[in-house]
């Protein structure tokens, strides 16, 4: 007969998988508790939540929610990162962890249901943020507009200066 508390703890982690964009599967074993703090503070202020649980249960909750492959990660100590905002920044967390302490391990990530190797960690890291990254995005969209308003700008103030300008000859004149 199944632990209610098991079973429960299944429905968290299954539900966690299936709302997240992205999860890094990784192995904190050799990390202090004030490196996990720290791990965790960093992590937990960037909306990801970084989950040490069983195997058997995660595995059991992977399969539910219909992930693939990460069965085979699931070996020895394994926390795993969800993450449903911006996953390079949970990537640049854990790869700045990993380059300071060496830990935590990274076993494997998933972006978009694609799993991806754990050396691929740095090219995520790497990208710059959601934020700037939509931001260069408007600005490529709004720059031709920014030119042509500029552009309309001047031709209507040389138009708007001449018609002056012949305003004020004729009012000389007449």
């Amino acid at each position: 007969m199944a632990n209610v508390t098991k079973v429960a703890a299944v429905a968290d982690y299954k539900k966690l998988f299936e709302e997240s964009d992205s999860f890094f599967v990784t192995d904190y074993q050799g990390l202090t508790v004030a490196d996990m703090t720290v791990l965790r503070r960093d992590l937990r202020d960037n909306k990801v939540r970084y989950l040490i649980a069983k195997n058997t249960l995660l595995r059991l909750a992977a399969m539910d929610a219909g992930v693939e492959g990460v069965e085979e990660f699931l070996v020895g100590p394994t926390a795993i990162a969800f993450c449903s905002d911006d996953p390079a920044v949970a990537a640049k967390i854990l790869h700045d962890s990993f380059k300071e302490r060496e830990l935590p391990i990274m076993k494997a990530f998933w972006l978009e249901r694609k799993q991806f190797d754990a050396t691929e960690i740095k090219r995520l890291a790497d990208l710059p943020s959601r934020d700037i990254l939509l931001a260069g995005v408007v600005a490529a969209v709004e720059a031709p507009f920014t030119s042509l308003i500029g552009s309309l700008d001047g031709f209507f103030r040389k138009l708007v200066g001449t018609i002056d300008a012949l305003a004020e000859k004729k009012n000389k004149e007449g």
